[in-house]
């Protein structure tokens, strides 16, 4: 791809079967390679334009999380402390992509564009309500060397 990435980070392009009546994305498949070690559950989460979801870890579970994007656009981020690594990936209807990586790194998305961002989540843990494995950090901590205004290059 020619873009280095934090390991563990998959992005693997979807494809749209399109014929007159719309299309059909297939997202999510068992035998795509690395991807989906099982299923555990999987959510949907609409955010407005602008919205910045971050800053969000499981540091336990070490669950990984399988993001798609099912209307609009989002610039996801994963920054890794160990190497002070900070990935920036765009994904959504201009790039109709699954993003697969390691959620015990930080991380977290901002709805970009204008049209509200409907994104849906497949990670390989159940979420635990009496004791989540959840770490949070505000989007504009000093923690991590990241500010979401920017477009990173």
């Amino acid at each position: 791809m020619g873009q280095s990435m934090i390991e563990g980070t998959i992005v693997h392009p979807l494809k749209r079967h399109v014929d007159e009546r719309g299309y059909l994305v297939e997202i999510l498949r068992s035998d795509w390679e690395g991807i989906f070690p099982g299923f555990a559950m999987s959510y949907v989460s609409l955010s407005h334009p602008g919205v910045t979801r971050a800053w969000h870890r499981h540091p336990n579970t070490r669950q990984r999380d399988t993001f798609a994007v099912l209307q609009g656009m989002a610039k996801v981020v994963i920054f890794d402390p160990e190497t002070d690594e900070v990935d920036e990936h765009f994904i959504g209807e201009d790039n109709p992509v699954l993003l697969s990586f390691d959620g015990s790194k930080w991380h977290g998305f901002k709805a970009i564009g204008e049209k509200p961002c409907l994104l849906i989540n497949f990670p390989d843990k159940l979420y635990d309500y009496k004791n989540p494995d959840e770490e949070r950090l505000p989007s504009d901590t000093e923690e991590i060397p990241y500010d979401w205004g920017i477009v990173m290059k």
